[in-house]
């Protein structure tokens, strides 16, 4: 005992019963509650943690957005798979179209290529002609001043052509608009020798097959002395490059090219240098 407990003033009260008794009970309270709480903490510890997170649930108008942004992109794809082949299709035709049109520039730089040559080739020809008329007018003048020129007392061009004359006029005037090809002989088309030897074939004459020959198979008479059947050559006697037959009234037949074919036409058309008589 302390030397003032025997003072009333300083002396601790005293815990009545029913206090001691209710602080005792809420100390067990509190007690079995850590305890609980213990119990329940180690429980959990002993289980292992599992957390779940719920994914969003797609909604209605979600769903359609997708779907229409799924027709948009294939409606795209669709659209430049189109333009692509539209592309392609456009540049096949572009290169054909290329390709037609340099063979039409290559047939018509040959078409063009062989009328030229074929314009050159006549140039050549009337100009070998008209070379071969001087000499031949030169050499007539000559033989008409001496006397000694060959032209026969018969008829001028102007006669009517009579017998045998006449199947060979009526003939070669037959021909006439049939092609003109290269060492032909007929029916269908002609050179100019091929033209003359078949007329004469038709009165049972058989004449020379060339033109060269031709020209001195008859007797020689004058251009101004010609009558129908008289066989016409250009070039000189015995090296002609062309005939044809004299049909009367200034005019002749025979086939040209093959630009003309057989023609019928005056003889200042392409006047020629002599002629033969073989009827």
């Amino acid at each position: 005992m302390s030397h003032t407990a025997h003072i009333r003033s300083h002396r601790k009260p005293r815990r009545s019963a029913s206090t001691i008794a209710m602080r005792t009970g809420v100390a067990g309270g509190v007690l079995s509650t850590l305890a609980v709480a213990g119990a329940s903490g180690a429980a959990h510890a002993a289980e292992p943690v599992t957390q779940t997170l719920e994914l969003p649930t797609l909604t209605a108008d979600l769903a359609a957005q997708v779907a229409q942004s799924a027709d948009v992109t294939q409606q795209a794809a669709a659209s430049y798979q189109l333009q692509a082949e539209r592309d392609a299709a456009a540049a096949k035709a572009a290169k054909q179209a290329k390709t037609d049109l340099a063979e039409a520039k290559k047939k018509a730089a040959e078409a063009k290529k062989k009328a030229e040559e074929a314009a050159r080739k006549e140039a050549a020809e009337r100009a070998s002609r008209a070379a071969e008329r001087t000499t031949l007018s030169a050499s007539s003048d000559t033989g008409s001043s001496t006397g000694t020129g060959t032209g026969s007392s018969t008829s001028t061009g102007t006669s009517t052509a009579t017998g045998s004359a006449a199947a060979v006029v009526s003939f070669v005037q037959a021909q006439v608009g049939k092609a003109y090809v290269s060492g032909a002989t007929g029916p269908s088309a002609y050179d100019c020798s091929g033209l003359v030897q078949a007329a004469f074939k038709q009165v049972g004459i058989s004449l020379p097959r060339v033109s060269q020959a031709q020209s001195t198979a008859g007797t020689q008479v004058g251009l101004d002395n010609l009558q129908p059947g008289d066989i016409l050559y250009w070039g000189g006697a015995g090296s002609a490059y062309h005939v044809g037959v004299y049909v009367g009234g200034g005019m002749f037949v025979g086939a040209q090219n093959s630009s003309t074919g057989v023609v019928e036409k005056p003889l200042s058309y392409d006047p020629p240098s002599g002629a033969v008589r073989v009827l």
